[in-house]
């Protein structure tokens, strides 16, 4: 029987990441993984390969709509669907294979195979246990669907199917206006496909900024997304031919139908613990089914810890990696730490959106007095030339001290911007900092430092 300071059970980003430093800070680790390759859902169903239809279905729009005005002749460029998908899955490899070298460069062993705990203490893989003083579960989310709709992956699919489509569709309908079904309705709807969202809520992209959500919507919109707001899915069977999906309107509780070659269910994630066998150690769970842990990542059960998506919180791998990082820093002994404060969210459609900190909405609520700064990327020179002049930026800061308290990016890369913000942030900063800090030009980024600007005096370029 190995005997192990830690066990990591799960490979995902917090699982990795808690492995990689707990080798660094000196613990004799292992991780357990049932999958053939590390990296968990985001590097192998997830976060990876979606960037990578992402970005070339982008490339494909910008060869359509963009070229000829650069002067850039020939015919736009067709799509050899099959090498897509191989392209997509040589950069899965090229990242599995890189936290492979990770884990023996910083010697942790990875027990293969799928996990449980049948005590504190123990971890079994097949038919082996294992010792460790510490367990961190670190299982990750699967992706959850509605009553009554039955998935197989084939025509009615998660996330996971529709990275592998034998063939692009002619109609997608995308069940869920969050970031999963926007960014793989994006990639679609550039590919060729008729598609239309389905969202129960009013609002796309539940819990954004409004005014971003709004322009956002438009957005997308005139790249060819049919979005329906305050539609209740009914039923999604697949047919002989074809998938047919029932929604009722809640405004006038109006019955409609489609019909699809594809159904994508983007309705959210759940914590996947299945086979842990939490229930016997008696490991406690929130209302929502999460694994209820304390301000140090701690269960109810003593020895086992969990973070990333089976805890409380937003199911983003970044949140997970931060969460993996303080985890094993408090195992070592040291004052793991993180900041929910400054935990940014992007969706990868173009243009993107980027948020951080409080919305518009949150502080109307709260009743605190805040002031406003916000800049065009039609007033930035870089996004003109690049046609990438849609969207904005939006800093909210305090009233009175000018502290920065939120800010959202909507327009070219918007996931890199927020990071300046973030680091603002972090050190407690005033707009007024960003705003005096030289911004090289031209670049996308002299539109934060001009939406600093005008939480004071003003903008230059507006």
């Amino acid at each position: 029987m190995a005997s192990y300071d830690v066990i990591v059970i799960g490979s995902g980003p917090g699982g990795y990441v808690c492995a990689i430093r707990c080798a660094q800070l000196g613990l004799k680790t292992a991780c357990v993984e049932g999958r053939e390759t590390l990296g968990g859902t985001c590097l192998n169903v997830g976060c990876i390969p979606s960037k990578a239809l992402l970005h070339a279905s982008h490339q494909l729009h910008e060869a359509q709509h963009n070229f000829e005005k650069m002067g850039l002749k020939g015919k736009p460029p067709s799509v050899d669907w099959a090498q897509m998908l191989s392209y997509k899955d040589d950069v899965i490899g090229q990242n599995t294979k890189g936290i492979e070298f990770l884990f023996k460069k910083n010697k942790i062993d990875w027990l293969k195979g799928w996990g449980s705990i049948p005590e504190a203490g123990l971890v079994k893989v097949g038919d082996e246990t294992h010792k460790a003083k510490h367990i961190v579960i670190a299982s990750g989310s699967e992706a959850s669907s509605l009553p009554g709709i039955e998935i197989d992956e084939k025509t009615i699919v998660t996330s996971t199917g529709a990275l592998a489509l034998p063939k692009v569709p002619k109609k997608m309908i995308v069940i869920g206006a969050g970031v999963i079904g926007l960014e793989l309705g994006s990639v679609y709807a550039r590919l060729g496909a008729e598609v239309t969202v389905l969202e129960y809520l009013d609002q796309i992209t539940p819990g954004i900024d409004t005014e971003v959500a709004r322009s956002f919507r438009s957005l997308l919109k005139r790249q060819g997304l049919d979005i329906v707001t305050g539609a209740a899915v009914q039923s999604a069977e697949a047919l002989k031919t074809k998938a047919k999906v029932a929604y009722k309107l809640r405004k006038d509780d109006s019955e409609h139908t489609l019909d699809a070659d594809v159904v994508l269910v983007a309705t959210g994630r759940k914590p996947f613990t299945d086979g842990l066998g939490l229930d016997a150690l008696g490991l406690q769970l929130t209302k929502r089914g999460q694994i209820a842990t304390d301000a140090h990542y701690k269960t109810s059960v003593d020895g086992i810890y969990a973070i990333g998506d089976v805890i409380e919180g937003p199911m983003l791998a970044h949140k997970a990696e931060d969460e993996g990082m303080a985890v094993a820093e408090i195992l070592a002994g040291q004052a793991g730490h993180v900041n929910y404060g400054v935990i940014p969210g992007v969706i990868y459609t173009h243009p993107e959106v980027a948020a951080v900190g409080q919305t518009e909405d949150s502080l109307k609520e709260s009743g605190r007095a805040y002031k406003v700064g916000k800049f065009s990327f039609m007033g930035n020179g870089r996004a003109k030339a690049n046609f990438a002049a849609d969207g904005f930026v939006k800093i909210l800061v305090d009233a009175e001290t000018d502290r920065i308290l939120g800010a959202h990016i909507l327009g070219p890369s918007a996931g890199d911007l927020i990071h300046e913000i973030c680091v603002a942030m972090e050190f407690g900063a005033a707009a007024e900092d960003i705003a005096r800090t030289c911004h090289a030009h031209p670049t996308y980024s002299e539109a934060v430092r001009e939406a600093a600007l005008a939480c004071g005096d003003g903008p230059i370029h507006s």
